[in-house]
């Protein structure tokens, strides 16, 4: 192990390396290969050097690798547990990784050598928030803003916690006081815009088109502020406008991530292939017996927070947040296979041992979140139903609920909505159109190999006739009926997604009918719909008979 001293010493004789300080540099203009080409020849020649060894877990978090990451920041601090720079890179690695405990865990031994640390108090407060830790959260924003009250990144941080707690006004204000600070941080302005409950006026979209004109100007910031000012622009009832704004914050957004449709249809294809009753039956029985978790899944946008906001109202349902669990096993099932991503094949591979205990974990992985001790919670996570096979066979017992919402209103909600992260279908009306209609064909498939295990919530049902569709909800659940879920609004549990406002306001019709503006425009998401939209149980005549002309260009952004 390497003393305090020797440490200095190491980290003295780094900054007077030449080709450390080229790597440096190259990792300052974010040339990732010109510093790879530096860093893995030097410590091929010494593999002990925790400053090298830092830097390269640097360039591998930047590469999204945030597990090679987290291997060679622990290797570092095994030669040299008091690297404190590197803990915190540890503790990065690992919230980015979604395992936020032993992120807390890692900041506070910082903390403890180093208390009132901004940086790690920041990184905290936002571990904390993925465990519901949002009092502790909101105290540790407030103590850095009153030490440094000019930061407009832990002003926007500190806004998405009381959103999320339901102090909205207050939320208001701190969005607004980072927007002051930094007039084109493009993500303030698109979360103030977000907020269903709030309408920019007139002096907002002359702000954001004079943001939008500052150069320099990052591709983020200019994104967000696109679909800021395209929102602002719908609550003046421009639609032209607002939509040439849409299109190009997606359009940008499209650019930055490749996303490729084929990949999402073939996957479906690989599901239909593999999941069959034969399939199924040869597994009967095996999986984690609990029946504790109740999995809400669908399209985003389609009213399950809504679905997760009722059910959180029962006395014995928990709701937690959007976990990442299942995804992540997913992911893990299918990496490392010689011919590249083989899930959901891979299933086809698992006694009835590895299945249980894929289920085990998966309780044992969400326990955290569950802070109410209720005897059954809510994992609502929207893009879990690709999964619905891998959920079936290691919890045979847990509820799945379908979220449904008429295809043109979900789809363009999604095209309205930029996410932080995921859900590349949505930068694309075309893209997104093929992804719900590959939803739509798994979920028909899965209904047909698995009678009755999926229970469906069609949004316009549910707002016609709340209290049927509760009931039946309830009754599918095997919970008896509760009049406090019909009075879900008044429910002050936090809600982390974009509907947080929406599921604390009554049940209404506003989000019926938005895409009708943009109808002109709307032709791609048609064509990719295809016989989706005739064939939803709940379109209106005049929805079904909408214009089906060539489409208009997309207009440019004034």
């Amino acid at each position: 192990m390497t003393t305090d001293a020797a440490l200095d010493e190491a980290l003295g004789a780094a900054k007077r390396d030449p080709a450390l300080l080229r790597a440096a540099g190259a990792l300052l203009d974010n040339d990732l290969a010109v510093a790879e080409a530096i860093l893995r020849p030097h410590l091929h020649r010494r593999p002990t050097d925790v400053a090298a060894i830092r830097m390269l877990a640097e360039l591998a978090g930047r590469l999204g690798r945030y597990a090679d990451a987290e291997a060679l920041l622990r290797r570092a601090l095994e030669l040299a547990p008091g690297f404190t720079a590197a803990r915190a890179n540890l503790a990065t690695a690992l919230y980015r990784q979604n395992r936020p405990a032993e992120a807390i865990a890692a900041l506070d031994a910082i903390l403890e050598a180093e208390p009132g640390h901004a940086g790690h108090q920041n990184l905290k407060a936002a571990a904390l928030s993925r465990l519901g830790g949002y009092e502790e959260a909101l105290a540790l924003y407030a103590e850095v803003l009153a030490r440094l009250p000019d930061q407009p990144k832990v002003w926007m941080s500190y806004g998405h916690v009381l959103k999320t707690v339901g102090r909205t006004d207050e939320g208001v204000a701190a969005y607004r006081r980072a927007i002051a600070l930094a007039p084109t941080l493009g993500e303030a302005w698109w979360s103030l815009a977000n907020l269903k409950t709030v309408r920019l006026g007139a002096e907002d979209a002359a702000a954001l088109e004079a943001a939008l004109a500052v150069e320099p100007l990052g591709v983020h910031d200019r994104l967000h502020l696109h679909f800021a000012l395209a929102r602002a622009l719908e609550d003046a009832g421009e639609a032209e406008r607002a939509f040439a704004h849409y299109a190009e914050g997606n359009r940008l957004r499209h650019a930055m991530i490749g996303y490729d449709a084929a990949e999402a249809t073939a996957g479906v294809d690989r599901a239909v292939a593999l999941f069959t009753p034969v399939f199924f039956a040869a597994r009967q029985g095996q999986g984690s017996p609990a029946p504790d978790p109740i999995f809400i899944l669908g399209m985003p946008r389609a009213g399950s927070t809504l679905v997760e906001q009722i059910l959180a109202s029962h006395p014995l349902v928990e709701g937690t947040m959007e976990l990442p669990d299942v995804p992540l096993l997913a992911r893990r099932l299918g990496a490392g296979r010689e011919n590249g991503d083989l899930y959901p094949e891979s299933l086809a591979g698992l006694d009835a041992g590895a299945l249980r205990a894929l289920g085990e974990e998966y309780l044992e992985r969400t326990r955290v979140q569950r802070r109410e001790r209720r005897p059954f919670f809510i994992d609502k996570m929207p893009n879990n139903w690709v999964h619905v096979g891998l959920i079936h066979l290691i919890l045979p017992n847990a509820r799945i609920v379908d979220a449904r919402r008429h295809p043109l209103d979900c789809c363009f909600s999604n095209f309205r909505q930029h996410y932080a992260r995921g859900q590349g279908f949505s930068y694309s009306l075309a893209d997104m159109g093929r992804y719900y209609a590959d939803y739509v064909r798994l979920m028909a498939h899965f209904e047909g190999v698995l009678p009755g295990r999926i229970h469906r919530v069609v949004h316009e049902r549910l707002v016609d006739d709340p209290e049927g569709e509760v009931r039946a909800l309830l009754a599918y659940l095997g919970l008896d009926f509760d009049p406090t879920c019909l009075r879900f609004h008044e429910n002050p549990r936090a809600v982390r997604t974009a509907s947080s406002e929406q599921v604390r306001r009554p049940l209404n019709r506003d989000g019926q009918g938005q895409w009708r503006p943009y109808e002109s425009w709307l032709e791609p998401l048609k064509a990719a719909l295809g016989p989706v939209i005739e064939a939803y149980p709940e379109a209106p005549a005049q929805w079904q008979t909408g214009n089906r002309g060539a489409a208009e260009p997309v207009p440019a952004p004034k």
